[in-house]
């Protein structure tokens, strides 16, 4: 089975390909298109209702099945804040780099008062595939709880992964290895509860 993973985000296409190739589902992502639909609005209150909108309008445009996830992070002692503006969260132009970067900034700022014991956060992946005509055939959720850091751990991963303490590993998610993360990551979950329903498609 093919499916666009309408994404450009690299690395979010590396965590997808390695749990779904080996159910011998190939993976493209928008850098595989030629003429790239417009990118559509995500102006949806939840992740769900964002991974919707994105999943949709790229199956129409591009006619194939194509999968979409809206994710980011919701912090307990922000009221779920930067939630769905996650990636935008510090307002900051540039590469993805600097604005990871802005955002972890921000996010630390925010909570620099707030006690170690009160910093509960988790990373929120919300999934759905769509076929060219606009139905949705699968949705899923994962998450991936921990807390807020006080600094800067760990370089594998992206976004705000160096900020996220995992108790039970006594790291951040960003001191993971790829192998645990896509074990233990809300994208991971998320993919995982696809594959069943992926694999009843074209039965």
């Amino acid at each position: 089975m093919n499916i666009l993973f309408a994404t450009s985000n690299p690395h979010k296409v590396e965590e997808v390909v390695a749990i779904l190739a080996p159910e011998g589902i190939k993976v493209r992502s928008l850098a595989d298109v030629g003429d790239l639909p417009p990118e559509p609005v995500e102006d949806a209150d939840t992740f769900a209702g964002n991974a919707r909108i994105k999943a949709r309008a790229y199956a129409k445009a591009t006619g194939e099945r194509c999968l979409a996830d809206d994710s980011g992070l919701e912090v307990d002692a922000l009221n779920g804040e930067p939630g769905v503006h996650s990636a935008r969260y510090a307002g900051a132009q540039g590469d993805r780099a600097a604005r990871d970067a802005a955002n972890n900034a921000k996010l630390l700022e925010a909570i620099a008062r707030v006690p170690d014991a009160d910093r509960a956060a988790r990373f929120v992946c919300a999934m759905c595939l769509a076929d060219p005509d606009g139905t949705i055939v699968a949705e899923t959720r994962g998450t991936f709880e921990g807390l807020i850091t006080t600094d800067y751990r760990g370089t594998n991963g992206f976004g705000y992964d160096p900020l996220l303490f995992i108790p039970d590993q006594q790291c951040t998610s960003a001191e993971l290895s790829p192998e645990m993360k896509n074990a233990r990551s809300h994208r991971g979950q998320a993919v995982r509860l696809l594959v069943s329903s992926i694999a009843s498609l074209d039965q």
